[in-house]
């Protein structure tokens, strides 16, 4: 089960880049960056993009942080890689025990399903 970090840019056209964490098949956490999050879930299934994924399949989207410009998303992916494995299922725990308001839908997209449009 995944939640998105709530977006604070809501609006602003420039600000549609995502950090995200996916839990693997070998059970690591690949961290990335996109606009798109359902097509990247794609190329990482289908062994495309990401030479991560070529001897491994993800597993479950884990974490989903929105609201980013191309800059600050790539900032916030090194610092992201740069944690302990600990310090990562902290941050994505994190935000699992303080969900989006319920205004906001919980998802439990893994690898299928459809991402909504909008701040979450």
């Amino acid at each position: 089960m995944w939640y998105w970090v709530r977006n604070l840019s809501a609006g602003v056209s420039s600000l549609n880049w995502h950090v995200y964490i996916i839990l693997c098949s070998d059970d690591t956490l690949y961290t990335g960056i996109t606009t798109d999050i359902e097509r990247r879930m794609r190329e990482h299934a289908d062994g495309r993009g990401a030479k991560y994924f070529r001897g491994r399949k993800p597993k479950e989207l884990l974490f989903l942080e929105s609201g980013h410009d191309r800059s600050t998303a790539s900032r916030r992916e090194l610092s992201i890689k740069g944690m302990k494995r600990a310090d990562k299922q902290l941050l994505v725990g994190a935000v699992a025990r303080h969900p989006a308001p319920a205004c906001f839908e919980e998802n439990t997209l893994p690898l299928q399903g459809r991402v909504e449009e909008g701040v979450r």
